[in-house]
């Protein structure tokens, strides 16, 4: 059998990742160094956050945290250490670094607002604008990237605006293993976007660590960051929430103690335009009440002759500090939308049927939608979120979270079926020469459906020394309740013949679709629902020890107990009867970091699991599932050298998936049997680089072996259709021009690659694949502390190409986009 060929695209990203290590300075000197550590404040004493700070003269500088805080290694001598920004006057502190020693900067106040402080003149020019060093929520834990045992990327806002991306779905092509499937659909409860990682598929679902689920594609106008989370993490943030493959945490923007206005317009080609706020400001003289509003209109057509989606976001968020001990945050997410589906293509007959195993052999019409664009949906998605948090000492801090979540969707949703001709003859279509000249027209339409997630989670987090060692620990507990009331249903439109210059595929239309339900009421028979409710009570604890100022082990376990109410029909009829189950979940991890806060070598053991619910046996009888764990050990280094200039991580994995579910062969009750398990290994990079002055580079590449391992002889040894392509590359190259040129003036250039993906993969179905491709994209953008301007070219050689999850999913062509934003 012909094996996938990594494309050259690949050779040139490891090529790359190689160059920027081999052509960073000082890799290998011996030069004396010491640490620079300190604190920056606003003048009214409040943390000043991702501020840079450098010695003058030199390459060696880092940014402040959440805290205020920094600190960095510099070779020994004299420096003035300098703060410098637009219109306010510089900071600069003299500073003499000694061999192996750490010199405390005094306390610095600079005096400017946190909108001036993020047009920061950076005097350690190569400073790194693409990384984030510091993470709250993965490890819920505050921990720099070298001291967790986890994987995990990180896309940061800057990155979003220089690229010009304006979803969440689209920014995660910046993420080493991450691969799109599905576009959202707007469906309640299941409707986002479906990825790819680590073999398994996953959705969007978590905000700031907590439940924040959207069924819709995903504004980035309130994104200040997007943590892409590695391998099962049920300890942490338990089953719901999660996939075996990881999880995608949105981390949101704050208010901050100043006004600051941005205004922004974008327009492209498609119809593309799009609107968007944000709007900062205190509501009390002292600064202790502050408020925040980012929002953004977008309408878009199609790169098909129908197609068109309607969507607005807005985000509110009011910070309250009582004290220097207690404080207040409270948030909202409300996305709306309405839109026309985008044309899915899934099999009714098989490939083996039709005798093709790959794209070229079909007739599809790419530029075709092959339905009206005025068959919409209408979906919302509303997240409310409170936070309290509460100091009892700089050692033990309190953090109390509620978080509501809440999906509706309305309206239809057309998809069509590839059939044989004498399958189509069946259902009425005419029989004429050749073979595979039809689709059935079919919709998945959902009718006031409605999905709702609470959770309330208590954490205490402690920092404490016993004897030489130190302790950074979470104690936690969760509660969850998820009310599903989803009702969906269908009906079958006609056969129409998939390519065809005379066919009137616009009169699958809106009143058509009005017609055929008024035609067929609603019924228990015709309609599939998730009705039900479910609880989950959980604790979990989680505790990082410093062995040494360099070996670092945690440990952690959750205890989890489900209880399901159970299923009911659209008649509210009960299904299946409720149950409960209870799960452990550990984890633990291993750091060593030979060169102290530069490299680190890591090493883990991760723990998911799934409540699967009720099957039917071979005796046509109703079973509980048994829980399905996936275990993951990973290991592998990560780099944070020369101040932050060369970041990346370099990890092996291996997931073994235990008690899944399949069909018993020629069962007459379509009966299953809980004793599949399933492997995922791979290895996965990624560098965010520095090399020299103005120039950034995002690199990653990923290969995934997946397989079942025990499941019927349909299967057995084979790839599961879900898991993806095998082979991914992502890569962003962007150039500042130096400041005593055009200051602002930048370009970037870059693009993804993913291998064949195998979306029907059995002995009885056949094999098809979806082709390899190979995107380009550009931007160009003039930045100022008051305005910015930017062009961007997506899918730049305009690329036929599919996404599938089982389907056939034609994507985007060529889109311009051209964009302007005024501050204030």
């Amino acid at each position: 059998m012909k094996k996938t060929q990594p494309n050259p695209f690949l050779v040139f990203t490891l090529f790359l990742i190689l160059f920027t290590i081999i052509i960073t300075p000082d890799l290998f000197a011996q030069q004396p160094y010491g640490t620079v550590k300190g604190k920056v404040v606003t003048a009214d004493k409040n943390a000043a956050d991702n501020i840079a700070i450098g010695l003058m003269g030199t390459r060696y500088g880092t940014s402040t945290n959440g805290n205020g805080d920094f600190v960095f290694k510099a070779p020994a001598g004299a420096y003035t250490l300098i703060i410098s920004y637009i219109g306010v006057e510089t900071v600069e502190v003299p500073v003499t670094v000694l061999p192996d020693q750490t010199v405390d900067v005094p306390l610095i106040t600079v005096k400017a607002s946190m909108a001036q402080l993020s047009e920061v003149n950076i005097i350690a020019s190569r400073a790194n604008r693409f990384t984030r060093k510091i993470s709250t929520d993965v490890g819920k834990i505050p921990l720099s990237n070298l001291e967790n045992a986890q994987s995990y990327a990180t896309i940061t806002n800057e990155l979003l605006k220089e690229q010009q991306l304006y979803t969440v779905d689209d920014a995660l092509r910046n993420a080493p293993g991450v691969q799109k499937m599905w576009d959202a659909t707007g469906r309640a409860g299941d409707g986002g976007g479906y990825f790819t990682l680590r073999g398994f598929p996953t959705q969007t679902r978590l905000r700031d660590g907590v439940a924040g689920l959207v069924t819709s594609s995903i504004d980035a106008v309130n994104i200040d960051k997007i943590e892409v989370i590695k391998g099962p993490s049920a300890t942490l943030f338990g089953s719901a929430l999660t996939s075996f493959g990881g999880l995608v945490n949105r981390v949101t923007k704050k208010p901050y103690d100043t006004l600051g206005i941005e205004i922004g317009q974008a327009a492209g080609n498609y119809d593309l335009s799009r609107t968007s706020l944000d709007l900062n400001t205190p509501l009390s003289k002292d600064k202790n009440v502050l408020f925040r509003l980012n929002s953004a209109y977008n309408y878009e057509g199609s790169f098909q002759n129908y197609g068109k989606s309607r969507s607005f976001a807005a985000a509110p968020s009011l910070s309250v500090k009582v004290s220097e001990k207690l404080s207040f945050l409270a948030q909202a997410e409300l996305f709306y939308g309405r839109s026309s589906a985008k044309p899915f293509f899934f099999f009714y007959s098989t490939p083996s049927q039709m005798g093709i195993s790959k794209v070229s052999q079909l007739n599809i019409n790419y530029n075709q939608a092959y339905s009206n664009d005025n068959v919409t949906q209408y979906s919302r998605s509303a997240n409310y979120f409170a936070q309290a948090n509460y100091k009892f000492s700089d050692k033990l801090t309190s953090q109390t979270l509620f978080t509501s979540s809440n999906s509706f969707s309305n309206g239809a949703s057309p998809y069509y079926y590839l059939v044989t001709d004498a399958v189509a003859n069946s259902f009425g279509a005419p029989d004429i020469a050749g073979d595979n000249n039809y689709i059935l027209r079919y919709d998945q339409s959902t009718r006031n459906s409605k999905l709702n997630t609470t959770e309330i989670q208590e954490n205490l987090n402690g920092d404490f020394n016993i004897g030489a060692l130190r302790n950074r620990f979470v104690l936690g507990l969760d509660l969850q309740h998820v009310n599903s009331n989803q009702v969906f249903f269908g009906n079958f439109y006609g056969v129409a013949p998939i390519n065809s210059s005379t066919f009137d595929y616009g009169a699958f239309n809106k009143q058509l679709v009005d017609a055929t339900n008024a035609a067929n009421p609603l019924t228990a028979a015709n309609t599939y629902t998730y009705i039900y409710k479910t609880d989950t009570y959980s604790a979990y604890v989680s505790d990082v020890l410093n062995i040494t100022d360099q070996l670092i082990a945690s440990a952690g376990g959750r205890l989890d107990h489900y209880e399901n109410k159970g299923t009911y029909n659209f008649d509210h009829v009960q299904q299946t009867r409720p149950f409960n189950q209870t799960a452990f979940s550990p984890k633990f991890g291993l750091i060593y970091q030979p060169v102290k806060d530069q490299l680190s070598f890591f090493a883990n053991y991760q723990n998911g699991f799934v409540n699967p619910g009720v099957f039917t046996n071979g005796n046509n009888e109703p079973v509980v599932a048994k829980l399905q764990n996936a275990n993951q050990v990973e290991g592998g280094f990560k780099l944070a050298l020369f101040n932050g200039k060369l970041n990346g991580t370099i990890s092996y994995y291996r997931i073994n998936l235990t008690n899944t579910l399949r069909a018993i062969p020629n069962s007459p009750v379509y009966g299953q049997v809980q004793d599949g398990t399933q492997t995922s290994k791979g290895f996965e990079t990624e560098i965010i680089a520095n090399p020299f002055s103005g120039i950034n580079i995002v690199a990653g590449f990923s290969y995934n072996d997946s397989k079942y391992t025990r499941a019927d002889s349909d299967v057995i040894g084979r790839r599961p259709n879900t898991a993806g392509s095998p082979y991914l590359a992502n890569l962003y190259i962007s150039y500042r021009l130096p400041q005593n040129v055009v200051k602002g003036l930048g370009v970037g250039i870059g693009g993804n690659y993913a291998s064949d993906n195998k979306i029907i993969n059995s002995n009885s179905q056949g094999t098809f694949s979806l082709p390899s491709y190979t995107l380009f994209n550009g931007s160009l953008f003039f930045d100022r502390s008051k305005y910015r301007l930017g062009l961007s070219a997506n899918n730049i050689t305009n690329k036929h190409y599919y996404t599938g999850y089982t389907t056939v999913n034609p994507q985007k062509l060529r889109q311009f986009v051209l964009s302007a934003s005024y501050k204030l």
